[in-house]
């Protein structure tokens, strides 16, 4: 499952039904999710790089990737999704997200916790990632995004 090409960013928990304007599940804006089917591979590709960037901006203040390899081995041992030309912090991402409630030792996984984390239980430090990383999304969003699209009604 983890070598197949990942053609979404979706991960079958949107919140923008509910009215979100960034989904909480795969932090994509709502518009790219309406529109994603329609996107060249040029603009899907952008709005992977800028996930990608927000993603790894969050996980680089928590863990350090000391081993991407083994890392890379243990993901696709355990069949878990993660897009192969991303940044070891994304995948590592994937790792904490799919396996906090079962991995014992981080470190078997090419992993470490940052000091001022070592302490925090896996789920814990999952959900932590997992906010910042939607507000990082929804401040983009409010700083770059709506602005545009306040402009293009008043018109």
């Amino acid at each position: 499952m983890s070598n197949q090409h990942i053609k979404t960013p979706c991960i079958g928990r949107c919140s923008t039904i509910y009215g979100d304007l960034v989904c909480r599940g795969c932090k994509r804006f709502s518009h790219e999710i309406v529109g994603w089917n329609a996107y060249t591979e040029e603009e899907k590709r952008a709005v992977w790089v800028r996930l990608e960037q927000l993603l790894t901006q969050v996980m680089t203040a928590k863990v350090q990737v000391f081993d991407a390899g083994l890392l890379r081995e243990q993901l696709l041992a355990r069949q878990i999704r993660f897009v192969e030309g991303q940044s070891p912090y994304a995948w590592a991402y994937q790792l904490i997200a799919r396996g906090a409630r079962f991995i014992q030792q981080l470190e078997a996984y090419g992993v470490v916790l940052l000091p001022e984390f070592r302490n925090w239980s896996l789920p814990d430090l999952r959900d932590a990632i997992d906010q910042e990383f939607f507000l990082l999304s929804q401040a983009h969003y409010e700083r770059y995004i709506a602005p545009g699209f306040l402009v293009e009604r008043l018109r």
